[in-house]
């Protein structure tokens, strides 16, 4: 019932792969970077702009799908995205419970408090 809306293959398991495994991968270790680098989350929008563009490159090289679809790209963006964030609040969140551990206390995966 869904096929269509999120991807355009046949199969679902070439979305599966490519968007969710490949592009979700790199944007779990990208939201990571920022992270551990101290820099803003909002640098996340850019770099997540530029591998959706990847994605859909490999969606068209190696599976035959459209390259310039202004949909599918947003549909692989948005998705690359939210994995970058929860990747970059789950790093950031480590960063602060182990660095800063006098001051701050895990309350959660994504969050911390101050003691």
């Amino acid at each position: 019932m869904m096929q269509g809306y999120l991807h355009e293959e046949t199969h679902f398991g070439v979305f599966l792969l490519v968007t969710l495994i490949l592009g979700g991968g790199c944007a779990w270790l990208m939201g990571r970077a920022i992270a551990i680098t101290w820099r803003p989350w909002w640098q996340l929008v850019g770099y997540t702009m530029i591998l959706g563009m990847s994605v859909r490159f490999l969606h068209f090289s190696l599976f035959g799908g459209s390259l310039l679809s202004p949909y599918y790209y947003l549909v692989d963006t948005t998705l690359c995205f939210i994995i970058s964030l929860f990747g970059y609040a789950v790093t950031r969140t480590n960063q602060m419970v182990t660095q800063y551990h006098w001051i701050t206390k895990r309350t959660g995966l994504l969050s911390w408090k101050r003691r």
